[in-house]
């Protein structure tokens, strides 16, 4: 009987070993970071690892579904005021809203019931309006989750009784994503990612991805799968939302969209959306390529070269390279995990000899 308990734990750890060994490289980085006690390199992690939350909910849908979710990074700014919103003092919204709704103003949580809260918010919102969106596919599919995302932009820019309109949204206080938060929150949300993609709703949207129709044709219901996974990913982006809210403290509507989608986007093409391992390696690629590039920009401009936006055309361009020459990514739908691991040291052994 103990053996058969520590086959099984055997298997489990196996089975979870993706999330497990990019939760540890999670973890690691973090903790040495914290060790150097440098603000700014805190800052860049910090940063990052609400940007993989982020990418990790994107991939979601997109990447198991094959469908582009324009309208995503719309949840996330739903998230973003909704749990800024919840976890604001009255004192605070009625100071800086005048006209914001009574019971709204009244409205108090802790941080992390006000992270949850926001989650929910963006899921409800998905399950009003996605249904009929799902019977869409390719082309016409991307068209009206693009016009989604206008509606929520505008909706987000322009309601000044909830969002404070065009103008800056402004949390108070300290900051309540610190790096730990921001770690933690991590390492769950890869867990998450990986058990869906493992799940049966996974499986199966993966396979109206591959072909929609053998997959409606042996009795899967494309539009209820899609459905229920869109609902979810928008709820991962709603708390991805809440972390960004609650760490940077100062929001608008423009925060999140075209130039966030583009970042999630360039993200997941180049790691490779259709895996957890491609989202997460994407992720920190891209950082690392941003701030790099963010730190070449002042000095090319001390010495007389123009470099303003130079950082988002070289991260189009290595897209552009990828979708070209490796169009599904660094990852392509491969995981890290222990087997692959041992694959790759015997293919190494053998080359060797």
């Amino acid at each position: 009987m103990a053996n058969n308990r520590l086959k099984n734990n055997h298997g489990i750890t196996k089975k979870l070993s993706t999330p497990i060994m990019l939760s540890v490289i999670l973890v690691l980085i973090g903790y040495f970071i914290w060790w150097l006690n440098i603000p700014f390199i805190q800052d860049i992690y910090t940063s990052a690892t609400i940007t993989l939350v982020m990418v990790l909910g994107f991939q979601i849908f997109n990447g198991n579904s094959g469908i582009l979710s324009w309208s995503y990074v719309g949840f996330v700014g739903i998230g973003a005021f909704a749990s800024a919103i919840f976890s604001m003092t009255p004192q605070m919204k009625s100071m800086q809203m005048p006209e914001m709704y009574p019971f709204l103003v009244n409205l108090h949580v802790p941080f992390v019931v006000a992270l949850i809260l926001g989650a929910i918010v963006a899921a409800i919102v998905a399950a009003i309006v996605a249904w009929p969106m799902m019977k869409i596919s390719d082309d016409a599919g991307a068209i009206t989750q693009f016009a989604l995302l206008i509606v929520i932009h505008v909706i987000l820019a322009q309601w000044s009784k909830v969002t404070n309109g065009p103008r800056t949204f402004t949390l108070g206080g300290k900051t309540l994503t610190t790096i730990w938060v921001a770690m933690i929150s991590g390492v769950i949300v890869l867990f998450i990612a990986y058990l869906f993609k493992e799940s049966s709703l996974g499986l199966k949207l993966r396979a109206t991805r591959d072909d929609r129709y053998a997959a409606c044709s042996s009795g899967i219901d494309m539009v209820k799968t899609r459905y229920l996974s869109y609902i979810f990913s928008a709820a991962i982006g709603g708390f991805a939302g809440g972390l960004y809210s609650h760490y940077i403290l100062s929001i608008n509507a423009s925060a999140f969209y075209m130039t966030l989608l583009f970042n999630l986007l360039s993200m997941a093409v180049i790691g490779g959306k259709m895996s957890v391992s491609g989202a997460f390696f994407g992720t920190i690629l891209l950082t690392l390529a941003r701030q790099g590039l963010r730190q070449v920009e002042p000095v090319l401009t001390n010495m007389g070269v123009n470099a303003s936006g130079s950082t988002e055309i070289i991260v189009a361009v290595l897209m552009i390279v990828f979708l070209v020459f490796r169009a599904n990514g660094i990852m392509d739908r491969y995981e890290l995990s222990a087997s692959s691991l041992k694959s790759l040291f015997s293919r190494k052994k053998k080359a060797a000899k």
